[in-house]
């Protein structure tokens, strides 16, 4: 899934090739979705890169090749928050009470599966419930969780594969050096290890191909914390 500005971008470049042959300037592409500045731009052209929607051509400048086009026709839907905020169901699915001296130490909690979150460049994260697992107690902590599946490779020397799935702790603060899922911009988020510097905030990866991205506070929205994972083989 798309976000609207992705989806935008890709029908932008794919209606001036069958055009004219030749890809939109960043100048073109940044006017036409009306962006402050062109880093937005390299930023939306990474994204559809990653999932396979473009490709950039080696030795040409500008030069840019739709891939594919989405499934679905008609482009995604504007959510009303413009927030990624998973919804954990009402009762007790996801929440984890303090242990007691009565509890049954086998019994399982249901964490339902939000969709994907990126390890690499930063794709939308699915706000629906796709379906749920059942977690030990022992892996969670206490408060509301979910889970996503993990895509891409930038977080492999933290142990977190593609395809894995991550165990998060809802909530809205982080320390330095935890694991987060961050909301960027409102529109797109990722997994990254959190850094602050001063005023700013670091999202490092936990592979040295992958560079740490730098934002003001007011950019970087807190979504959870890393708690746990779970890799089939």
């Amino acid at each position: 899934m798309l976000t609207r500005k992705q989806y935008e971008l890709l029908r932008f470049i794919h209606e001036r090739l069958k055009e004219t042959g030749v890809p939109p300037s960043f100048d073109e592409m940044k006017d036409a979705l009306d962006l402050k500045s062109k880093s937005g731009i390299h930023r939306l052209i990474m994204a559809l890169e990653e999932r396979g929607f473009i490709r950039r051509l080696p030795n040409r400048a500008r030069a840019l090749e739709v891939v594919k086009l989405p499934e679905a026709a008609a482009p995604p839907v504007s959510r009303p928050t413009g927030r990624f905020a998973p919804n954990v169901i009402e009762g007790n699915l996801g929440k984890v009470r303090p242990p007691q001296l009565d509890d049954d130490d086998n019994r399982m909690v249901a964490i339902p599966v939000m969709g994907r979150i990126a390890a690499g460049v930063p794709i939308e994260a699915i706000q629906a419930k796709s379906h749920t697992i059942a977690v030990s107690p022992d892996m969670l902590s206490a408060g509301e969780h979910f889970a996503l599946e993990v895509r891409g490779d930038s977080m492999i020397d933290a142990g977190i594969l593609d395809g894995d799935l991550v165990l998060i702790r809802k909530q809205t603060v982080a320390d330095t050096g935890d694991i987060v899922v961050a909301l960027v911009d409102d529109e797109e988020a990722t997994l990254k290890r959190l850094r602050k510097r001063g005023a700013s905030i670091a999202l490092e990866a936990a592979n040295p191909a992958y560079e740490t991205r730098i934002f003001g506070p007011d950019r970087v929205a807190i979504q959870g914390r890393l708690v746990g994972l779970i890799r089939r083989y």
